[in-house]
């Protein structure tokens, strides 16, 4: 995809950093700020993507699995009702919208909002520079001493080992999570993170070899999605579910609780003190951490029965166990040696694939922003001082702004790192640059 042409001098009022659907998001609400302005009233974005494509959880849009959030939660409702973004018009555009309505659901297939995220950012193209790796953010002083810039360097597209800079009066900071691996485990041809899920399955299906039994550790939904989904790609496998739980645990998606997720809820947490905060996380983990639909929980436990009747069990369950040790096995493969905690009794798997669903963390805001990253304030936890804008907070000498799209449930609470009000926080950081320009000027 052609990026867009700016000219050297150019310095931007915002560069979004990454451009999954957050920086989409923002994108968006800039794009519609800016329709019908003067030229002097726009916003001048930039967004910089490392995929040569707009791509959100490309490896595991399974066929089938749905959205755990409402459509109505998509780029641009929460925010603006009235936006052409909206999903619903997607689908009018698609000549689907009678045909989803008919369903009467809120929940669509992952790859159907995949599509919409698609589509929405074809539209907002021209703000987007993709195949543009950030491998720098440096301060810029002005001529009084203050920070007023960053420069963003990233390696320009199409051109192999060469980098190009923009300049920008804030930065957006949004590129996602990054799989976790537990210690002492390495990703290998045969050991996958659940976030390669499809590609590498399809690989090992279409290479010809065996598959007789595959391993999946984890206890929340991707790893109950990775183990149904494995279960049905090989049909001569056995699939070893391998967690610490006695069994899987139910989301609680129950109306008084999934008000957690509600903009007004960051506002209540936002404002709490810190150990009022903590109790919040700890009483709604259930909402998103380490849990699993209740539709798919039943599905496996139903597929498990009618496995166990007809005397060919595929399907197992290696409860309350823990993966002790993973080494190389014969014909490629790797082998498994899992504990059982109550006893400590062990038993060796031979296995053709082992998938880490293990989840995702924040990553590393110092190796991203370097020597930005200095001026930002931490907390007595070592975690960044944030303003409700979600701007960080920075010394005195620091006008241009960083803002953290994600990476702040120590402030944000639990919709941090979720879709839940990806509209709402872009509005809040789109009116944050306004006033800051609105100030400067």
């Amino acid at each position: 995809m052609k990026s867009p042409v700016k000219g050297p001098d150019v310095v931007h009022d915002i560069v979004g950093i990454g451009f999954g659907p957050s920086n989409l998001a923002l994108s968006i609400a800039i794009e519609e700020h800016n329709a019908g302005l003067a030229a002097d009233d726009r916003l001048d974005a930039l967004f910089l993507e490392r995929q040569p494509r707009f791509g959100w959880h490309r490896g595991m849009l399974i066929d089938d699995a749905t959205m755990q959030v409402s459509f109505l939660k998509d780029l641009v409702t929460l925010r603006n009702p009235t936006s052409d973004y909206s999903f619903l018009c997607f689908l009018r555009e698609r000549d689907r919208l009678i045909d989803f309505l008919n369903q009467k659901t809120l929940f669509p297939l992952r790859a159907e909002f995949h599509e919409y995220f698609e589509w929405a950012a074809a539209r907002v193209a021209h703000l987007v520079s993709y195949d543009s790796e950030v491998v720098a953010v440096a301060p810029v002083r002005d001529a009084a001493g203050q920070v007023a810039f960053f420069d963003v360097t990233c390696r320009a597209p199409g051109r192999p080992g060469e980098t190009v800079t923009h300049r920008a009066r804030n930065v957006s900071v949004a590129m996602g999570l990054e799989p976790h691996v537990p210690p002492g485990l390495e990703l290998a041809e045969r050991v996958w993170h659940n976030s390669e899920l499809i590609p590498r399955a399809e690989h090992l299906a279409q290479s010809g070899a065996p598959v007789r039994r595959a391993v999946v550790l984890g206890a929340g939904q991707s790893a109950a999605e990775t183990v149904d989904y494995l279960h049905r790609t090989f049909p001569d496998a056995e699939v070893c579910s391998v967690f610490a739980k006695y069994g899987y645990t139910p989301a609680d998606d129950s109306p008084f609780a999934n008000r957690i997720f509600d903009p007004d809820a960051v506002d209540v947490y936002f404002s709490a003190p810190s150990e009022v905060k903590q109790s919040l996380l700890d009483y709604h983990r259930s909402t998103n951490y380490s849990v699993v639909d209740m539709e798919l929980i039943e599905a496996l436990y139903a597929t498990a029965y009618r496995e166990k009747v007809a005397g060919r069990e595929r399907l197992r369950f290696l409860n309350v166990s823990r993966i002790r040790h993973v080494a190389p096995g014969a014909e490629g493969g790797v082998e498994v040696a899992v504990e059982f905690l109550p006893t400590g009794e062990r038993q060796a798997l031979s296995a053709d694939v082992l998938v880490l669903a293990t989840g995702y963390r924040p990553r590393d805001l110092a190796a991203l922003l370097g020597d930005a990253a200095k001026l930002c304030l931490r907390d007595d936890g070592d975690e960044p001082r944030v303003g409700r804008d979600h701007r960080v907070e920075t010394p005195p000498e620091v006008s241009a702004g960083i803002y953290l799209q994600g990476g702040t449930e120590h402030t944000h609470g639990l919709t941090s790192t979720l879709l839940s009000t990806v509209a709402v926080r872009a509005e809040e950081i789109h009116r944050s640059v306004l006033a800051d320009r609105a100030a400067v000027i």
